[in-house]
């Protein structure tokens, strides 16, 4: 059973950062204890931003990703151990964003459990994530999982094509899609010199991130979150 699953059903009846002028700091700040497997991570992010770039380079009238489209922010997906550490690294640096998206975060986090329980599909589910901005800018742009970094291009996820459906991208046409498997097990890799075998292959919400931060913030080698 997840560690959250008891605590969170208790809770389940609760209810591009360009142009911020209020925006937490652009760098990834690490702690001493983690910060070679966030810097592992982070040249693991720029890799997966180059990979896109290319694409949207070379295809600008399929790429619709622009500042405020929040699609990507409405599509339920979960992340690794190593991504949930990096955000709680960064959201720790910045209490502000927790504190102003609390009940964003415990509606996502049940909306999550009532998807589990009902054995909903996770591909057409719709959870707004509870790091998006009343601007509809993520707040956390800076250290957003991969899963966000790729999504408005084509991907392949366990062998099949995927794409953003408000892309430009045609069925008829062939096109270079990112292939998810390699990349998740490089996450799989980070999270288990991190945190151990167990969560080597954890998935978890990001709302879970907010409402338990210090469970996932950087811990001294020996001793488990």
């Amino acid at each position: 059973m997840p560690p959250f699953r008891l605590w969170l059903a208790a809770k389940a009846e609760c209810p591009s950062q360009v142009g911020r002028t209020d925006q937490p700091s652009a760098t990834i700040a690490i702690s001493n204890h983690g910060a070679a497997m966030f810097s592992r991570l982070e040249k693991l992010y720029r890799f997966v931003d180059q990979t896109v770039a290319d694409i949207a380079s070379r295809y600008p009238e399929a790429v619709h990703c622009r500042p405020g489209c929040a699609d990507c922010c409405h599509a339920f997906f979960t992340v690794s151990f190593i991504e949930a550490a990096c955000l709680a690294n960064f959201l720790d640096r910045n209490r502000q964003i927790v504190a102003s998206q609390q009940t964003r975060a415990e509606e996502a986090a049940a909306a999550f459990e009532q998807l589990v329980a009902r054995g909903g599909d996770p591909a057409v589910a719709r959870i707004r994530c509870p790091l998006l901005g009343d601007d509809d800018l993520c707040l956390a742009h800076p250290v957003r999982p991969i899963n966000c970094r790729s999504y408005g291009t084509p991907t392949i996820i366990a062998g099949k094509a995927h794409v953003c459906g408000i892309s430009g991208f045609l069925n008829s046409k062939r096109y270079p899609a990112i292939d998810l498997a390699p990349l998740q097990l490089r996450l799989a890799d980070f999270s288990r010199e991190l945190a151990g075998e167990e969560f080597a292959e954890r998935r978890f919400p990001i709302a879970w991130v907010l409402l338990r931060l210090d469970y996932f913030l950087p811990r001294p080698p020996g001793r488990q979150p």
